[in-house]
């Protein structure tokens, strides 16, 4: 491309961008004397002012530009008379300026960062409205803390294993953002559609946490009479969905070749799982009170259940964690004692009391290829798993629940199980 061609093509696009944003801003510019600062013209000026400046490639032009620019803006936000006056529109211009400078280097960067800028000046009033009232307080306060944890504490955490392969304490606070993002999410998602389909969506949430517990919660409520045993079990059955998605989550915070050999099986075994509990939900009896959580027991959409709730359990995420850690221990413990064996012995120990945190031994002690040791514990901790919970179900709930239940849970799990034993 011919320096004139180049030259044209960063003017356009420089433009292109500067209109972009120049819109959205004349929109907002109202009309009379008291009109706001900059709108179509001044930001497609800026943005090609910026773009020439850097393709005249002399030094301090484009650093001169930027100064001019952001001197104007202050002069607009001194001269400013209105009742609210923001510096949004004039941070915006230097942003736009800086858009065009970055015309000459990176065009696709230069368009994305123009059309992400336009997004949220023109998302104005739902951003307020989400930070205002729609965000309550103690999510504020959630977000802030998973921030901190995942842009702050995870990076300066070292990594190395400390024995072996495992008490990483890296891998162990990549675990336990993992599962403070994956409550957060759930939390989000039920507030957002709690209305509608409130059994599954509890169940999906709550399957998050525990599915042994949502099972069991479930359970209780077919007992005590306060809803149906196909309904609880479809919700039940939905609970077990989370259990394979944070199957892969471990998988890929642990030892990511793990993915190559789990993504379909617990893929198939979970759209299976979310189809049969799907179609109990649906035919089952109208609920007359749920529980969304192992121990909560009130309606849901109840101001109860609105008021103050946190995203996310630290504590109990802080306990999941260390609990995956101490397996991890045990069972590279037995795998160092006993081989093989010793494996297997850990991995179904660990099974009967969090899947999770039996898998996450396995993974940290074993790649997917080296033996077949770890193919078996994987699939032997599965079955264990389903009977733990075949188990939970029938002393919560009874035979009629368990009656419901068990097929779709020993069919989703043998499925997945064969198709680990095929890959």
């Amino acid at each position: 491309m011919t320096d004139l061609a180049h030259a044209a093509t960063v003017l356009s696009v420089a433009l292109g961008c500067g209109l972009l944003v120049g819109i959205e801003r004349e929109r907002r510019k109202g009309d009379g004397p008291g009109r706001a600062f900059a709108g179509l013209r001044t930001f497609s000026v800026a943005c090609l002012t910026g773009a020439a400046a850097a393709l005249t490639q002399i030094d301090g032009v484009v650093v001169t530009g930027a100064a001019l620019v952001a001197a104007l803006g202050v002069l607009a936000y001194r001269n400013d008379r209105s009742d609210d006056p923001g510096v949004t529109t004039e941070v915006a211009l230097l942003l736009t300026y800086l858009v065009g400078v970055m015309c000459a280097y990176n065009q696709a960067l230069a368009a994305g960062l123009a059309v992400g800028l336009t997004a949220l000046l023109a998302g104005r009033n739902k951003l307020h409205n989400f930070a205002r009232d729609w965000l309550r307080p103690a999510e504020v306060r959630d977000g802030i803390l998973l921030a901190a944890l995942v842009l702050m504490a995870l990076p300066l955490a070292p990594d190395r294993p400390l024995w072996g392969e495992v008490l990483n304490p890296h891998t162990i606070l990549q675990l336990l953002a993992l599962l403070l993002a994956v409550q957060s999410l759930a939390h989000l998602c039920r507030r957002l559609l709690q209305a509608r389909h409130a059994v599954a969506l509890s169940a999906l949430a709550s399957g998050f946490v525990s599915s042994t517990a949502t099972i069991a919660t479930m359970g209780l409520a077919v007992r005590e009479g306060r809803s149906g045993a196909r309904l609880m079990a479809g919700g039940g059955l939905l609970s077990c969905v989370p259990t394979l998605a944070l199957l892969l989550l471990v998988a890929s915070a642990v030892r990511p070749a793990w993915l190559g050999v789990l993504w379909l099986p617990a893929l198939a075994g979970g759209a299976l799982a979310l189809a049969w509990g799907w179609w109990l939900v649906r035919g089952g009896a109208d609920v007359v009170v749920l529980a969304t959580g192992a121990t909560q027991k009130k309606p849901v959409g109840s101001p109860e259940d609105n008021a103050g709730e946190r995203m996310f359990s630290l504590r109990g995420a802080a306990a999941v964690a260390a609990l995956l850690s101490g397996i991890q221990a045990m069972v590279h413990a037995l795998h160092l004692w006993q081989g093989e064996a010793g494996l297997l012995v850990g991995t179904l120990l660990g099974a009967l009391v969090d899947l999770h945190s039996a898998m996450s031994a396995v993974f940290a002690s074993t790649a997917p290829g080296a033996d077949g040791a770890g193919l078996q514990a994987v699939m032997l901790a599965l079955l264990v798993h389903a009977g733990s919970k075949s188990v939970t179900a029938v002393a919560t709930g009874g035979w009629r629940y368990l009656a419901w239940l068990a097929p779709g849970l020993w069919v989703h799990t043998l499925l997945t199980v064969a198709l680990i034993a095929f890959s």
